[in-house]
């Protein structure tokens, strides 16, 4: 034997020696049907285990902003109560019931649960609904006629758009019809449709409300109106109402519970706060509020009904597009929609997303839209808000609104949002001059922060 050989032989034997096994993958499965839970996790931070127990449970979770903890355990067959004690440990965690069929909500804290503020954001990024297309027809061809060859199902319809939401049988089948409407000269476009999730849930505080505006519609004129794309919006018979327009159904008839505001109706009074915030004292308004569901009884919408609210509200005269929503999906037929309202002299408001990233959330990303983050001081972003370059103002993270007599506290870039709605329509109102000087002068009384390095 040659002396490479001998070599060669003690290298290979030497590194059996020392080899290490490889370790096991850490991992949580949570069996929601079984309400069994396994994990083996050795080095996990509380943000990582709070995204994978979200992901795995399709719980909205919220935590107290800056808490840590590093995540150590163990075990197999555990029901969820006790496999939260494990992954947890000392926090404090609420577990919330879903609102209007939504997803349940789990607050994280360490002192109290009115501080856990800041939304997890899935581990999963969205994908576009897989067995389902936005197709878009040609002039006088019919969606209809179109699903009936395909085998698919409408569940939404746009005449004004001349578009549908087709369903098909399972992703393979939609893929399919994709590629087969490439070439379909009846067919002007085919899009992704994506999930838009629920959004944080007004908290209660206890306290009685203080409903005071300051500030009264005015009849004498005409004013400006603001298209609420959002939840239902309750009426309370307060003087509120009168800011309101009769409203449009999308997605079907709402159910109001008596107990809480819906989303929507938070967005309207944060509305009338910029509102009032930006209009001379003791003039009044002409401004009117057009709520637009695009929800409907469900808890979650997608962005086909996204597209279809905003044009129905531009179809009746709304000037400013309040979207206090989004999803991380970019679909052309939405976008689209938009550039086409933009070109028409409408200005558009959204969310730029409760997550604190970089990353763009739409429609707030899209060039057209004024993306609105949000703050807990001057020139201080709040710690859950979308920081990336996208955005262009921000404003007041936190809205206490009036409920039945009693104060509701909602937080994120989705009251920030709506404040600025309302704060560019009182601009335009009381000072005169375009909507687009009126965007330009609340942006720049509002920037937003430096970007981080």
């Amino acid at each position: 034997m040659t002396t490479h050989c001998r070599m060669a032989i003690l290298v290979l034997l030497l590194a059996s020696l020392f080899r290490v096994p490889a370790a096991e993958s850490e991992y949580l499965t949570w069996r929601n049907e079984k309400n069994s839970v396994d994990a083996d996790i050795s080095s996990w931070d509380l943000l990582k285990t709070l995204e994978s127990i979200s992901e795995a449970t399709g719980w909205q979770i919220f935590v107290e902003p800056n808490t840590k903890r590093s995540v150590s355990t163990k075990f197999k067959g555990r029901p969820a109560d006790r496999a939260l004690d494990l992954l947890l440990g000392d926090l404090g965690r609420v577990l919330l019931p879903g609102t209007n069929g939504g997803s349940p909500r789990l607050l994280v804290f360490r002192n109290k649960e009115k501080d856990a503020t800041q939304l997890v954001r899935r581990a999963r990024k969205s994908k576009a609904i897989p067995d389902e297309l936005i197709v878009t027809m040609k002039k006088g061809k019919s969606v209809d006629d179109l699903a009936k060859k395909l085998g698919a199902k409408v569940v939404g319809k746009s005449d004004g758009l001349n578009s549908g939401r087709l369903k098909f049988e399972d992703e393979e089948a939609a893929n399919a019809a994709r590629d087969a409407l490439r070439d379909n000269e009846d067919v002007a476009s085919t899009d992704p449709n994506f999930p838009v999730t629920e959004m944080p849930v007004p908290e209660g505080t206890g306290a009685p409300a203080s409903p005071n505006l300051k500030i009264q519609p005015v009849k004498d004129g005409e004013g400006f109106v603001i298209g609420l794309i959002d939840t239902g919006v309750q009426r309370q018979g307060s003087g509120f109402e009168s800011f309101l327009l009769s409203g449009i159904n999308v997605a079907g008839e709402p159910s109001f519970s008596a107990d809480h505001p819906t989303h929507g109706t938070s967005m309207f009074e944060t509305l009338l706060r910029g509102l009032a915030s930006f209009s001379e004292e003791g003039t009044g308004s002409r401004v009117r509020v057009l709520p637009v569901d695009v929800y409907g009884p469900n808890g979650t919408t997608t962005t086909y009904e996204v597209a279809e609210g905003i044009y129905q509200a531009m179809q009746k005269g709304a000037q400013i597009i309040n979207l206090s929503l989004g999803s991380d999906g970019d679909t052309p037929y939405l976008y689209q929609v938009i550039k086409s309202g933009s070109e028409a002299g409408r200005i558009f408001v959204a969310s730029a997303g409760n997550s604190p990233v970089t990353t763009p959330t739409f429609p707030a990303a899209y060039p057209q839209v004024i993306a609105v983050t949000a703050g807990v001081a001057p020139g201080q972003l709040a710690p859950y808000a979308n920081r990336g370059s996208f955005v262009d103002v921000m404003a007041p993270g936190t809205s206490v609104v009036s409920f039945n007599g009693q104060a509701w506290r909602v937080n994120g870039t989705s009251p920030a949002a709506a404040y600025i709605s309302g704060a560019i329509a009182g601009a335009a109102d009381t000072r005169g001059g375009t909507l687009s000087q009126a965007a330009a002068a609340v942006r720049r009384s509002l920037p937003p922060p430096p970007p981080q390095r």
